[in-house]
């Protein structure tokens, strides 16, 4: 299971909205304060080393891509939440969010849906 710091995580998520983009372009896509370019290259030579982004080369340049979806990395971490912090228990999941979110009806009955519908696959 992957897990990335959050530096690591920025700028997945920046390629995961990108598809595809040099160092430069990844830069581009922070907000106000720019890091500095040898610092997202640093993260970035991690990330290639980790078998989580890939790279095409163009020369000296090279173009960056991510290996894992934004929807597979997501569901690992969900799974290590709700491994390391509910014992594998979607009630205390359950039982975390209804109590300390204040959920209203709408939201009761569209969880109460989603969970009569995995029930029902589950036959």
């Amino acid at each position: 299971m992957i897990t990335l710091t959050k530096a690591e995580e920025k700028i997945m998520k920046i390629l995961w909205d990108i598809e595809k983009g040099f160092i430069k372009d990844i830069i581009e896509q922070y907000p106000d304060q720019k890091p500095l370019y040898n610092s997202v290259s640093t993260i970035v030579r991690v990330l290639v080393q980790k078998e989580i982004i890939g790279y095409k080369a163009y020369g000296n340049s090279h173009q960056y891509y991510p290996l894992i979806s934004k929807a597979a990395y997501s569901k690992g971490q969900m799974k290590r939440l709700v491994s390391d912090y509910y014992n594998n228990s979607l009630s205390q999941v359950v039982n975390f969010f209804t109590e300390s979110k204040k959920l209203d009806d709408e939201e009761l009955d569209e969880a109460m849906k989603m969970l009569a519908a995995l029930k029902e696959k589950k036959k």
